[in-house]
């Protein structure tokens, strides 16, 4: 069986304003497949491995029954920043920095505020999304650490960039963008370009690949997820609880990013976790056009043939 979802979003992400893919029912439960626009096809069939791993085998035993979560904050001014955070309920928060159009100024000003709404005990960690140079990573992160960042993640695009940066600023940095295929998060162990790894189930191929990838790499993991609905999200919550360490809390709880869901029972945090559980999709929840379902199929069977 297999259902086409089609939901806006609350906040453009990677340019979208919508969340589109596909959804997969196998002997094992439900899967997503939701690669993102600008991908090529050999890169959907690890999308699609992963979907097919939820479907047909299912994911390893758990190691605990709930994962914590942050609470994620956009480019918004500080009193709307300061607000989310408060009703989050999350003791951690991720804080978009960097945005095109806006200033270091509004930077502080956001991650000030954040830090006063999680007060001296929470978590605060920055993502420029690869948007600074290193020059202007330097200076950001040296002055933005006095609000005790628990990290930065993706500062700057290039690995040998991040690299230079680790030793330039006492701010712990995470790799996310540049962890898109298996052998990434290796090269960013190499080259000792990280001090932590972002691992997202659908681009890396699957749970159990994660797992493989993450024991390789011997760096911590952030388990994080692609903005997907409360299907795909349960394949990220599988991978954080099925790994022999958890450091760090998640960035899993994306769900309220969308407009709606595919299923009246969504992942969404509670007090700062998330609940390890399969999702079922309602089908009367799940509606895209005819266009976009001929395109999503399409685009399925063009991932299968890469594979």
């Amino acid at each position: 069986m297999t259902l086409v979802y089609d939901i806006a979003m609350r906040v453009r992400f990677r340019g979208q304003t919508r969340r589109q893919g596909v959804l997969i029912k196998g002997p094992a439960g439900w899967g997503e497949f939701s690669p993102f626009p600008d991908y090529d096809d050999a890169t959907c069939a690890r999308w699609l491995a992963a979907a097919r791993e939820a479907a047909y085998d299912g994911w390893p035993a758990p190691l605990r029954d709930r994962v914590p979560v942050n609470t994620t904050v956009p480019a918004v001014g500080p009193e709307q920043a300061h607000a989310m955070v408060r009703a989050s309920g999350c003791t951690t928060a991720k804080v978009k920095v960097a945005e095109v159009g806006q200033t270091l100024a509004d930077d502080v000003a956001r991650v000030e505020a954040v830090r006063d709404a999680l007060g001296p005990g929470g978590k605060v960690r920055v993502d420029a999304n690869g948007a600074w140079s290193l020059t202007d990573a330097t200076i950001a992160l040296q002055t933005l650490g006095k609000f005790d960042l628990e990290y930065a993640e993706q500062p700057v695009a290039a690995l040998d960039d991040m690299a230079a940066l680790r030793r330039a600023v006492d701010v712990p940095l995470a790799a996310d963008e540049s962890v898109r295929r298996a052998e990434d998060p290796l090269r960013v162990a190499g080259l000792e370009a990280a001090d932590i790894v972002v691992l997202k189930v659908q681009p890396i191929g699957g749970v159990r690949r994660c797992l493989d990838v993450a024991e390789a790499c011997g760096l911590p993991v952030v388990v994080s997820s692609a903005v997907e609905t409360s299907v795909g999200i349960a394949a990220g919550v599988a991978l954080a609880a099925a790994l022999p360490e958890l450091r760090y809390a998640c960035g899993l709880g994306t769900v309220p990013l969308l407009a709606g869901d595919v299923t009246a029972d969504p992942l969404l945090p509670v007090d700062g976790f998330l609940p390890v559980r399969a999702v079922a999709p309602d089908p009367a929840l799940v509606q895209a056009a005819d266009d976009v379902r001929a395109h999503w199929l399409a685009r399925m069977q063009a991932a299968a043939d890469a594979a």
